[in-house]
């Protein structure tokens, strides 16, 4: 640990001392007279290795002159230069009121001589002609180290033939006019702080998310990402999940020495995993402190960019072997690494200035470990339904959306094979056959699909009704088909009857806010007659169910196939609406219902920070499977997305507490399989269409990971549901 410089006596100065300081570039002006006149106003300090001079952000008060010894020049985390005898640093104190930009450490025993403010001012008064040859050498040395920085700034950036134009045209929605700005103006300051009363993250540079402090370097369409737009929500979540591990590392002793890692995103919050037993309520006040500490002092966050052998290096030195792993299989020669304090993370994407975008964040505990509550300025973007504010969180605190038993199994299995991360991952595709990987995971899915048939058969004196719910792209549909097998290995009859045709008249079809058709409300349904035919099922009567024509818009109540029950018949519902307990109300007792969620929940992480989010793994499923089977282009998938989002948010989520059972549909496999054909399904979003950001994304998503041919794939899988070619007829 590094100490403050405490004065220590030191001798009259020595005549070698002179020698030492004419060989300061800053001195080079001054004859010998004015060199000693100079030495005779300095205050010389005798330092021990490894105190700190002064670190970065401090008040400036002196400069100092290297006489003896050597030292490190640190910005951040990067190493500037040694300096040693002859040297000089902190001159820009002289200039008055600037706080440091960097730290100094002493490596040895040091002899420095060093000059207030107030000495030089009094040197100026008494010997101009010194000060003045002192100041004509500070000036000459800042500007030699100008020309040197923008040569090797111009070499970074690789040299160019064509000069930089010196200004640029802006294009902003919704203004008539462009706008000319000079060359390297940040886009932020071209945005509004916040749009329609939420805080703007990011900016949208040709459609592509960006940092507020990009720099514009040509012509350029701006607008901005707010929190409205789930591409902004995703910025928010990366930066203040930077932020918290940055918080978890200043409170090392709170956590035991367990390493935090970012688990499942939700909507206006994040899970955060620790092992071991969970933190008490004094360990949560002091990473709740540190972290709103963080937020007071407006810490930054950066994104910086490294040669790939020193990140990786770097990365290993730091213990984020994850992080380290994924980069061996990159093919680019540089990386984009995210920075908070000294906490690392893979640039992935864009992050927030500063830490005051982040005001509000919260900690509460979480059978994982702890959930990160993103605040008001998230939840004031969350949807409404029928006028109040949906809270998923309320739900996760209720029934945990990823900490099913399934899921808690397959994270074990996974972590047996060494599966911990999508780099280590491609290790294991790379060293290992495909073939048997995807047997184990697809044998993982049909031991889980057994065990929940069994249950059922072990209950089926009384269970008479199985209702699957699960969002978009869940893979309710071969779940079923699987489930529906064993159940008849266990000598039940399936019956199927799907709520979709159930729907009411289009035109008594709810609307949402917008004024457009909310099909995804419970109200859309004819609850009332489904509970009628139901009852009447459940007594042994033989009904003529309904039928919904889609065309017409028109509900047909008896305009389906004719369905009895018969004792070894139990009746499978599905539709997003199916643990509704509104949905079945009078008509079943409790004990003859079954409930199953459907849901991919076990998905890789990049790093410590970043994890694939379920929701993007959904969406490319729904992404291939609508441009496979349906014909509908990705950009059409994504701009209903959000939409399809909120109907979740509002009317699936929030039954999982009714399920009796989670089935984890997820794949750790089906990345790689579902990316050979996404590539090429998000390559065809123009980058002029609304829809790039998002398909941008999900691009640099899929690149991490290694790509897997469908012909692994067997035709029982969940995955063939989206890819084509199952087993099953739909």
């Amino acid at each position: 640990m590094t100490t403050r410089p405490t004065p220590i006596p030191v001798a009259a100065p020595r005549l070698q001392d002179l020698e030492v300081l004419t060989r300061s570039s800053l001195l080079r002006g001054m004859s010998r007279d004015e060199a000693a006149d100079l030495l005779a106003l300095l205050e010389q300090v005798a330092l021990a290795p490894g105190t700190c001079v002064f670190r970065e952000g401090d008040d400036g008060d002196f400069m100092f002159f290297v006489l003896e010894g050597e030292a490190r020049l640190r910005r951040g985390q990067l190493e500037l230069r040694p300096v040693g005898p002859g040297d000089h640093f902190g001159e820009l104190s002289l200039l008055g009121g600037r706080k440091r930009a960097a730290s100094v450490e002493a490596d040895t025993p040091m002899r420095l001589a060093r000059l207030s403010r107030a000495r030089y001012l009094e040197l100026a008064a008494r010997r101009p002609a010194v000060a003045l040859h002192l100041t004509q050498g500070l000036a000459s040395t800042l500007g030699d180290e100008l020309v040197a920085m923008t040569d090797s700034v111009g070499l970074l950036a690789y040299q160019r033939s064509i000069p930089r134009q010196v200004e640029v045209k802006v294009r902003r929605p919704g203004q008539e006019h462009e706008l000319v700005v000079p060359t390297g103006t940040l886009a932020g300051t071209l945005l509004p702080r916040e749009r329609e009363g939420l805080r703007v993250v990011a900016a949208r540079l040709n459609q592509k998310a960006s940092s507020l402090e990009t720099a514009l370097v040509a012509n350029v369409e701006l607008d901005a990402l707010a929190l409205d737009d789930m591409e902004g929500r995703a910025i928010y979540r990366r930066s203040a999940a930077l932020l918290f591990l940055e918080a978890a590392r200043l409170s090392g002793a709170a956590l035991g020495g367990r390493e935090a890692r970012m688990g499942p995103p939700l909507e206006n919050g994040q899970v955060v995993l620790l092992p071991g037993p969970a933190l008490g309520p004094t360990e949560v006040a002091v990473l709740a402190e540190r972290l709103d500490g963080l937020v007071r002092a407006d810490t930054p966050l950066r994104e910086e960019i490294w040669q790939i052998d020193e990140a990786r290096s770097e990365l290993d030195r730091r213990g984020w072997l994850d992080a380290a792993a994924l980069l061996a299989s990159r093919r680019e020669a540089m990386v984009s690494l995210l920075t908070c304090g000294q906490t690392f993370a893979l640039g992935l994407g864009p992050v927030v200035p500063r830490a005051s975008y982040l005001e509000g964040l919260a900690l509460e505990p979480h059978p994982a470990g702890l959930l990160l509550r993103h605040g008001a300025a998230v939840d004031r973007a969350m949807p409404t339904h029928h006028g109040a504010s949906v809270d998923p969180l309320a739900s996760e605190a209720s029934c945990p959306r990823y900490g099913a038993e399934m899921t808690r199994a397959a994270r074990g299995w996974l972590d047996s094979l060494g599966v911990t991360s999508v780099g280590r991952y491609n290790e294991l595709c790379a060293s290992a056959s495909v073939d048997e990987l995807v047997r184990v995971v697809e044998g993982f899915h049909e031991k889980w699909i057994g065990r929940i048939a069994d249950t059922i058969a072990a209950r089926k004196d009384r269970v008479k009704i199985i209702a699957i719910a699960g969002p978009s792209s869940s893979g309710k549909t071969t779940f079923i088909k699987r489930l529906t097998t064993q159940l008849r290995v266990e000598g039940l009859r399936p019956r199927a009857i799907s709520l979709d045709d159930y729907y009411v008249d289009r035109s008594r079809t709810v609307r949402d806010a917008s004024g457009e058709y909310d099909f995804e409300a419970f109200e859309a349904l004819d609850a009332e007659l489904f509970q009628d035919q139901l009852a009447r099922l459940m007594r042994g009567e033989p009904v003529k169910t309904a039928r919904y024509d889609f065309v017409l818009g028109k509900s047909l109540p008896t305009g389906g196939n004719e369905l009895a029950l018969g004792p070894q018949d139990v009746l499978l519902i599905e539709g997003i609406h199916g643990l509704n307990p509104a949905l079945v109300g009078d008509a079943a007792p409790p004990e003859a219902r079954f409930g199953i969620f459907v849901h991919p929940a076990t998905t890789l992480a990049f790093d410590r920070a970043n994890v694939l989010a379920p929701d993007d793994l959904r969406l490319l499923r729904r992404i291939v499977r609508d441009r496979h089977a349906r014909n509908y282009t990705a950009a059409d998938t994504i701009m209903r997305w959000p939409s399809v989002r909120r109907g979740e948010l509002c009317h699936i989520y929030p039954t999982l507490p009714q399920a009796d059972v989670v089935f984890d549909s997820s794949l750790v496999y089906e990345t790689s399989v579902l990316k050979t054909y996404a590539e090429r399904y998000l390559l065809e979003v123009s980058q002029s269409h609304p829809a790039y950001t998002t398909a941008f994304r999900l691009r640099n998503l899929i690149d991490q990971f290694v790509a897997i041919y469908p012909n692994h794939v067997p035709p029982t899988s969940v995955i063939r549901e989206f890819i084509g070619g199952s087993g099953f007829e739909y």
